[in-house]
């Protein structure tokens, strides 16, 4: 069995400030939470590694900043059982998926941008991105992921993270998701809490349970043909898009890339 795990850094337990997921001024706080970081991926790791998972690839999502940005983990506290992908750009890496991939384990994900109990809320930017649509439907970087993963077949049957894109996460995907919640947000920048050493328990066990049926949850297709939509929060925000091949501008928040599937609109926007 091959699983991919996909990481973000605004899910993890102990985790609530932008401070601590910011890698360009490299200070105390970061660093504490790389390690946490770390230690809720081994997590995931173990509990995939105990339902049988052969090959085990961890794929860092988190934009630091700096010379971090998708390189905050820490390599040598990784569980020798898994590989590191360190990317360039989001969501280059597919060779896994286009290899054929069984399923895929989102780690310390946070809810998209305007959720109101979610903690460091924020779609693709925090500043830019007010609101993703695919094909109508509003989304948030789980569902961008899923996106990513689905394209090439593999199911996501593991979202952890705070109760707000544990919901986010069922509601996209359906109820067979197995879903973790290690904090209950307060507003976006507090949140009651579990224990690191807790919220690991119920990370490896729900990564152990989540793999026991690779069927519980269905690829996800965003639809095609497929529209991708940004509304901005501001218009100069729009600048560093609206030029790409196969954008549209339709107004002065908005962009959209339209194309025969989800993939190829996304590449629009990125690539």
């Amino acid at each position: 069995m091959k699983v991919f795990i996909v990481s973000d850094m605004e899910g993890i337990a102990g985790v609530v400030k932008w401070q601590q997921t910011d890698g360009s001024k490299a200070d105390v706080a970061y660093h504490e939470a790389r390690k946490l970081y770390t230690e809720e991926i081994n997590a995931a790791v173990r509990g995939a590694k105990s339902a049988g998972a052969k090959e085990i690839v961890v794929m860092d999502c988190h934009d630091a900043g700096e010379h971090w940005t998708f390189n905050s983990v820490i390599p040598e506290d990784l569980d020798p059982a898994c590989e590191l992908v360190v990317q360039e750009e989001w969501t280059e890496y597919t060779e896994l998926l286009e290899q054929g991939c069984d399923a895929a384990l989102f780690v310390a994900m946070h809810a998209k941008a305007g959720t109101p109990d979610g903690v460091l809320s924020h779609t693709v930017s925090g500043e830019a991105w007010r609101e993703l649509q695919f094909n109508g439907t509003s989304v948030g970087e789980t569902g961008i992921n899923a996106a990513l993963c689905g394209n090439w077949g593999c199911p996501v049957l593991l979202v952890t993270g705070d109760e707000a894109v544990c919901r986010e996460g069922k509601e996209l995907l359906g109820d067979g998701l197995t879903t973790v919640s290690v904090k209950k947000g307060l507003g976006r920048f507090s949140a009651r809490q579990l224990t690191p050493a807790r919220a690991r328990e119920l990370i490896e066990d729900g990564a152990k349970r989540a793999l026991k049926d690779l069927k519980a949850v269905q690829p996800y297709d965003p639809g095609k043909p497929s529209e991708i939509r940004i509304e901005f929060t501001s218009p100069d925000r729009v600048v560093e898009y609206r030029n790409r091949k196969g954008i549209e501008q339709l107004d002065n928040l908005t962009l959209v890339a339209t194309a025969d599937d989800w993939w190829t609109a996304w590449s629009q926007f990125f690539f």
